[in-house]
């Protein structure tokens, strides 16, 4: 039976080491003007000697006006080729696969990087104010941000990332694009499921021109946005099957957005099985591997080996994705390939503001996505620890987390402004 250590080849020949796979979590240790630092090449070289088979990046911007926090990576013409290479160097030290995902958050900028966001209509984000109303997108500029992600994944080729994964996910620009309820468009762009998923299958087309038929070329993709008229379940169903005659290499499944915190709280478990209480997005993302032919990952939950293996073993994933406990845990991997009974510490389960009307389960919206946010902030500075070589997981509170996470956030926006300042770059 297939387990957590066998290796996978995918449609391009590459072969994964194991079936294990870092997702994306952003890390907010860039320069002011986006270049990759000796704290990334430390935290992901001690996540390639952590036993993970293949580790995507956090989101890397396309465009140095848009991030999704100050501290991202940005290819837009700034330079930095180089620590990018020293980054890749570190991120492979083990024979591991590194990815960069590719990404623009859209309406998801948030105010302390630009307070003018773009998005495909003039849909606003109403979580705590932390981001502006957008503006709709005029059709030239869409094209544009097409060549942007190519670019980008030329550049992550160049310098010896050995993948790149486009991020059509958790209410970024192209997911924002996906859902009828962000994209209100009635042009090309918009309307039918069609229009709506031409961004996405014209950056994956963009993309493979740019890299060849040789180098993987991934998609992160909703399985379901879980909000009101937003992208569902059937459309991504169809979105996958246009990905797969793509020749997509690996079609990595989440959900939800900003606005609805699934993807953060795990609140889609309802079957009593094992297997669908740990892994968030399994009952969604089998009617997606009844359609495809492509290799599927699953991210959202996954603690157990054992329940690793069973996902395996029936068939229903390719890729088993974790994220969160890599970031106290580096060597989580190595862990669990190691013993056939392990389970990865639930950390969240104990990061809470209260309990009751207090807690992250509150029936008030707005103690709901403090308690989100603390634990978010508690993750993040996980990584700033593992990026500093500390041991983990780091002690910090989760009221020091919180407190720490929006200060760095602050100072970070502060020194990107007086950066782009000084080279004479404009925010609009």
């Amino acid at each position: 039976m297939t387990t957590i250590n066998d290796p996978i080849t995918l449609p391009c020949g590459v072969t994964l080491p194991n079936r294990l796979f870092k997702s994306a979590m952003t890390e907010g240790l860039a320069t002011p003007l986006g270049h990759a630092t000796e704290a990334h090449a430390t935290l992901y070289r001690r996540w390639a000697e952590g036993g993970v088979g293949t580790l995507v990046t956090g989101n890397v911007m396309v465009d140095y006006r848009y991030l999704e926090r100050a501290g991202n990576i940005v290819i837009d013409g700034n330079g930095g080729e180089a620590e990018l290479a020293s980054l890749a160097k570190a991120g492979t030290a083990a024979g591991n696969q590194l990815w960069m995902q590719i990404s623009h958050p859209g309406r998801q900028c948030a105010k302390f990087a630009n307070s003018n966001p773009v998005a495909p209509s003039e849909v606003g984000l109403n979580v705590g104010g932390l981001f502006g109303r957008p503006r709709a997108l005029q059709g030239d500029e869409i094209r544009t941000i097409i060549g942007k992600y190519a670019h980008v994944a030329k550049v992550a080729k160049a310098t010896r990332f050995t993948g790149v994964q486009i991020h059509g996910a958790h209410g970024y620009l192209i997911s924002q694009f996906l859902s009828p309820r962000t994209n209100q468009r009635t042009d090309e762009w918009g309307g039918s499921l069609e229009n709506r998923a031409r961004l996405l299958l014209e950056t994956v087309r963009a993309v493979r021109a740019a890299v060849g038929p040789e180098f993987p070329v991934s998609v992160k993709l909703n399985s379901a946005d879980f909000s009101k008229n937003g992208f569902s379940l059937e459309e991504s169903c169809q979105v996958a099957q246009w990905l797969d005659k793509e020749g997509l290499d690996l079609l990595e499944i989440s959900g939800g957005t900003y606005e609805d915190f699934k993807l953060l709280d795990g609140s889609t478990r309802k079957s009593d099985s094992t297997l669908a209480r740990e892994a968030y997005f399994i009952d969604y993302a089998k009617q997606i591997r009844d359609v495809v032919k492509m290799p599927l990952a699953i991210t959202g939950g996954f603690r157990s080996r054992s329940v690793m293996d069973e996902a395996l073993a029936t068939n229903q994933l390719d890729v088993i994705g974790i994220a969160r406990p890599t970031c106290a845990m580096p060597d989580a991997g190595t862990r669990l390939l190691a013993n056939p009974t392990f389970k990865l510490p639930e950390y969240e389960a104990n990061l809470r503001l209260g309990r009751g009307w207090f807690g992250p389960f509150s029936s008030n919206n707005l103690m709901k996505t403090l308690n989100v946010q603390a634990a978010v902030s508690w993750f993040y500075q996980q990584i700033v620890a593992c990026a500093s070589g500390r041991p983990m997981p780091d002690q910090s509170g989760l009221f020091k987390a919180y407190i720490l996470y929006y200060w760095r956030e602050i100072g970070l926006a502060i020194a990107r402004r007086r950066a782009l300042k000084a080279k004479g770059l404009g925010l609009r």
